[in-house]
């Protein structure tokens, strides 16, 4: 009898071993992915942050300054023969307008850099305000975040809003257009509580 050799098969040999090492590797990607977006959301959110504050903090300078041309307007209408020189609202100081920045800058954890600077825009005046982060990035893979503050600055300016009749006389009864509104201001008949909100007169608002 002629007998088939026996056909000894080898053992099947696993795939685990081979993948272990790439899914492993793949892991270490995605980790490494997940933790550079979160240090970029990180870095966004500070200078997100940043430029509220410095926003907020601009036009805290150009209002303060805004509450001074009132004052002076109220002021100088009956006693000032110029007072309509006032409307132009450039006739102030702003020696409020680093402390009102600083206000809100400190309310939104930051710091102005170098004070609210006086500047034009597009023929209208305003100041310009850098911050600084008080808090940091923080801590993330990128090395150098935990020690990085945020830094972002703003321009506010400060736009009349009211028309002038082209016969207009300082001394008598003036009507003002301010985009809409009628204002009237009497020299001869005037008191503090007659001139409207300072936003009717004037509007203050970002530049860039």
């Amino acid at each position: 009898m002629i007998t088939a050799p026996l056909r000894i098969s080898a053992p099947l040999r696993s795939d685990r071993g081979s993948t272990l090492p790439i899914y492993i590797w793949l892991t270490g990607i995605l980790l490494f992915a997940a933790f550079a977006f979160f240090a970029f959301a990180q870095a966004a959110s500070a200078r997100n942050g940043a430029q509220s504050a410095a926003d907020a903090a601009a036009l805290a300078a150009a209002q303060d300054a805004r509450d001074e041309l009132m004052e002076g307007l109220g002021a100088a209408i009956g006693a000032d023969g110029n007072w309509l020189d006032w409307l132009d609202g450039d006739q102030f100081e702003g020696v409020g307008a680093t402390a009102a920045a600083q206000q809100l800058a400190g309310e939104n954890d930051s710091t102005v850099q170098g004070g609210a600077q006086p500047t034009t825009i597009g023929g209208f005046p305003g100041f310009r305000v850098a911050i600084e982060t008080n808090y940091t990035v923080g801590d993330s893979i990128i090395p150098g975040t935990e020690t990085q503050h945020a830094n972002a600055h703003a321009t506010a300016v400060i736009e009349p809003r009211c028309d002038l009749p082209v016969d207009a006389d300082p001394t008598k009864l003036v009507t003002l257009d301010c985009d809409g509104e009628v204002v009237n201001i009497d020299p001869e008949d005037f008191d503090l509580d007659d001139l409207p909100d300072a936003s009717v007169l004037f509007s203050v608002q970002l530049a860039e």
